[in-house]
């Protein structure tokens, strides 16, 4: 593949407003996206014992060739990654374990049941991220878990954060990368509740409990992440935005923002920088909500340009990660669109003029700010992209949909 059409006279473009193209091509290298593993089968997971998936969640449409298994599942991600620029990492739940069988109920999960994951991993060059299934068991009916009033369902759910706590460790140790375990819970209630301290009483003592383990950082990174509402707890969410931003701060953990969990008119992209002082990092789950938390596929919309934006300017302190999943088009389609999305917002705000913006802001010249902001959204951004992709070894837009087709007709269609 050769140097798109148009390279060298956009280099000169960003040239004019004081963008390096080439150290951004560079930069790219430094952004692993954690992508979810739930987009490639709906979030089934392979324990198959019939449990409702619950916690608000909702996969819609029906579109054929979901992964059944989790060699299928390895085999669709792998394709994905094949056609996303740049190496990235793998966002594995609990459900996903591998017991050949047997039955294992979530508390004693153990790293072995992830042992073929880490062998994919560890072929593949990439790091894993790992989430506590506090979903879809009989335990999580209620629409309480750790929050439950009865302390022998928190025990329960305790147990199981602890055990992914271990489990995030050993994926840490043996791929060389800092796993982030990340904890969200579905708990709340339907309507108006008589009692809201005492769930997140209850809540807070069980992430003390769940926490209390010592666990190298270099290994595993502890992550909460907060909720406005789901479908099931439209009035009460016990863990809020505020509840973990004040956990997080006090217990020196990361934060995870998902831009679908809060007010549909909100978005996440300032609360990266006020946050972050705050808390040991960040974990972003960028998402697409459509009226609600519907996690439709990320595309290159302005609020995803704001969200790369600030999570760029943060610096490394933030992790960006996808949680969305679409079961109307071809998933392994769904996982290369969401993943290029966000790339391209993240190398658009590579080739942003920055030190003129904010030279400009410094100076109090709003009006060249304005001006030079306006400016930027006209930079033919797209011709560097093509070129990020030929640099990277993978198709340019013009060319991964033939391979997803290709892959569709030769694998996905045999399944039924």
């Amino acid at each position: 593949m050769s140097t798109p059409s148009g390279f060298t006279e956009a280099c000169e473009a960003f040239a004019g407003v004081g963008v390096d193209v080439e150290a951004a091509l560079v930069s790219m290298a430094n952004y692993a996206i954690s992508i979810h593993c739930w987009q490639g089968d709906d979030v089934r997971g392979f324990e198959h014992d019939g449990a409702a998936l619950g916690g608000g969640l909702a996969v819609t449409g029906s579109y054929p060739g979901a992964a059944r298994t989790p060699d299928e599942l390895r085999t669709d991600a792998a394709k994905a990654l094949d056609l996303i620029p740049g190496r990235h990492r793998f966002s594995l739940h609990a459900i996903y374990a591998e017991t050949d069988g047997k039955k294992v109920e979530r508390d004693s999960l153990g790293p072995e049941h992830f042992a073929r994951w880490v062998d994919w991993a560890g072929r593949r060059g990439i790091g894993l991220d790992f989430n506590p299934t506090f979903f879809a068991h009989r335990f999580a009916a209620s629409g309480m878990t750790l929050a439950h009033a009865d302390a022998g369902v928190r025990e329960f759910w305790i147990e199981h954060a602890k055990a992914c706590r271990r489990i995030g460790a050993s994926f840490g140790r043996a791929l060389g990368s800092a796993c982030v375990t990340n904890v969200w819970v579905p708990d709340g209630m339907k309507d108006t509740p008589a009692d809201r301290r005492g769930p997140r009483e209850r809540l807070l003592s069980s992430l003390d409990a769940a926490l209390a383990e010592p666990i190298d950082r270099s290994f595993q990174r502890d992550c909460v992440e907060p909720k406005l509402f789901g479908i099931g707890s439209e009035s009460y969410v016990v863990g809020s935005h505020e509840f973990y931003l004040g956990y997080a701060a006090a217990r020196g953990i990361m934060l995870c923002l998902d831009a679908g969990h809060y007010h549909p008119t909100e978005g996440i992209a300032d609360k990266i920088s006020a946050t972050l002082p705050w808390v040991e990092g960040i974990l972003l789950h960028v998402s697409r909500g459509v009226r609600w938390d519907s996690d439709h596929v990320v595309t290159l919309t302005d609020d995803l340009r704001e969200i790369a934006g600030e999570g760029v300017r943060a610096g490394e302190r933030v992790r960006f990660g996808l949680d969305y999943f679409d079961a109307s088009i071809n998933r392994v389609a769904a996982w290369v669109i969401g993943s290029r999305a966000l790339l391209k917002a993240i190398l658009i705000a590579l080739l942003s003029p920055r030190e003129r913006l904010q030279a400009a802001e410094s100076a109090g010249d709003f009006t060249e700010r304005l001006a030079l902001q306006e400016t930027a959204r006209m930079l033919p951004f797209g011709v560097v992209w093509e070129e990020h992709c030929r640099r990277t070894g993978v198709p340019d837009e013009a060319g991964w949909l033939s391979e997803v087709r290709r892959y569709e007709r030769d694998e996905l269609s045999r399944r039924g």
